[in-house]
């Protein structure tokens, strides 16, 4: 982790999670109208109200004061793909259409690593002008895409979970590795990246359609090996899918149970979609710990499902939410969360405001196992942090002077907002500049 030898104090309206509001209601969240967020060396070292803090100022430290904007811990991603951020809306009749004609086609262009290079910094620069400071990201299957992407994240110190995907078959030849490629290939990316700076890398079987059982056994000995390493895949997220993978495993019980028999199971397994799980499979990855990872706008874009959070809560699952982009329609965690709102009153179920913006922080962040570094305001956690402001549009402005509470305000955002409504995103306490991260 870079750090520079710096204290700033962060002065404004505060807000962050300390629980689950589903679980702990009110208690969940602390709200500051005026409050002061001390950073030294790019941690937390005190947040509070402003009047009792404000003494420990001195002249030397570098007050941001943040006026009306809403400040929180800057935004998660847990489940997106780098490559793809040309073929988004693209048209397509299915996820296998849409991953035959665009996705295989525009992945092979990575084998070039200075395009790689160019588009992991157009990638990170729309995630960071969006608000998200950290994401779980999928490369392609050559190396060369993910030293790409953590090389740009280091340079710009932000906290990222990367990897290249494993694919050894049903897929052209150029995007396909071995068993013993995807292993080998995948180790080297661990001994380099893993632990360097704030890069965390993943072991990424992309799923068991183009993993064989040979290469899903040899994930499964990486993540025996190196159990502080997230594993990254896609479970159950159409029902061709789903078909395809019972003709490929005709022994498994179901979906879930291929990637069980391969040890693919645990705390630090996310899941994409999840969306047709049996109650079988719920309670299965309930029971290992496992994550399921909702992806609203990229459902419904692809006409894959309907998430069913309240099912997945019942049965124990602990779930995040992402962009998947380039499935997925926006890199607006905002967005997404509209997004997943609507799905959720498609199902006669809601999601409340205070709910998505928890999933986004501090629900995400204790999803991939990162609550003690990122996604609250506690100290001792990185300050990753976004200022936002629901005045950001004409209509988003019109609708405010009819908000009455913090709910209202939120829910305003995640609504009709989007990256205008993203004020400004600190790494570390350093406010990003995109004129400085962009060719």
């Amino acid at each position: 982790m870079r750090v520079r030898n710096s204290q700033q104090a962060v002065r404004g309206r505060l807000l962050w999670f300390v629980g689950d509001p589903a679980i702990d209601g009110p208690r969940a969240y602390r709200y500051l109208d005026d409050g002061l967020m001390l950073i030294r060396n790019g941690l937390v070292t005190a947040v509070g109200e402003a009047a009792a803090l404000e003494r420990q100022l001195s002249p030397a430290i570098e007050v941001i004061e943040t006026g009306a904007g809403l400040v929180l811990p800057g935004f998660i991603d847990a489940h997106l793909h780098f490559p793809q951020t040309q073929v988004i809306a693209s048209y397509a009749e299915g996820l296998i259409d849409w991953l035959n004609r665009y996705t295989f086609v525009e992945e092979q262009r990575f084998a070039n690593p200075s395009h790689a290079r160019a588009v992991a910094r157009f990638f990170l620069d729309a995630l960071l002008r969006n608000g998200t400071t950290t994401a779980a990201v999928f490369g392609s299957v050559h190396p060369q895409s993910a030293e790409a992407f953590f090389a740009e994240s280091d340079r710009l110190n932000t906290r990222m979970i990367g990897s290249k995907v494993m694919m050894d078959r049903n897929a052209p030849a150029a995007l396909t590795d071995t068993a013993r490629q995807g292993y080998d290939e995948t180790l080297a990316l661990i001994e380099h990246w893993h632990g360097h700076g704030r890069q965390i890398c993943a072991i990424a079987p992309r799923f068991a359609i183009t993993s064989s059982p040979d290469q899903l056994a040899a994930a499964g000995a990486l993540v025996k090996a190196f159990p502080d390493c997230p594993m990254m895949t896609h479970l159950s997220e159409s029902r061709q899918e789903i078909a395809t993978v019972a003709r490929l495993f005709p022994e498994a019980r179901d979906y879930t149970d291929v990637y069980d028999g391969f040890g693919l199971l645990g705390p630090r397994s996310l899941f994409g979609h999840a969306i047709h799980l049996g109650d079988r499979e719920r309670a299965r990855l309930a029971e290992t710990g496992s994550i399921a990872v909702h992806c609203p706008t990229s459902n419904l874009y692809l006409g894959s499902g309907l998430f069913d959070w309240q099912s997945a809560r019942r049965a124990g699952l602990k779930v995040a939410v992402a962009t998947d982009i380039g499935a997925g329609t926006s890199y607006s965690m905002l967005r997404t969360m509209g997004e997943a709102f609507k799905v959720q009153r498609l199902q006669d179920r809601s999601l409340p405001p205070l709910d998505a913006f928890h999933a986004i922080t501090l629900g995400n962040a204790t999803a991939l196992g990162l609550d003690r570094q990122i996604g609250s305001f506690s100290p001792g956690r990185e300050a990753d942090f976004v200022v936002l402001d629901a005045r950001a549009t004409p209509e988003m402005a019109h609708r405010m002077d009819r908000a009455r509470t913090l709910e209202d305000e939120l829910f305003i955002l995640m609504t009709m907002g989007d990256e205008r409504a993203v004020r400004a995103t600190y790494i570390m306490g350093e406010r990003y500049r995109p004129s400085e991260g962009v060719a």
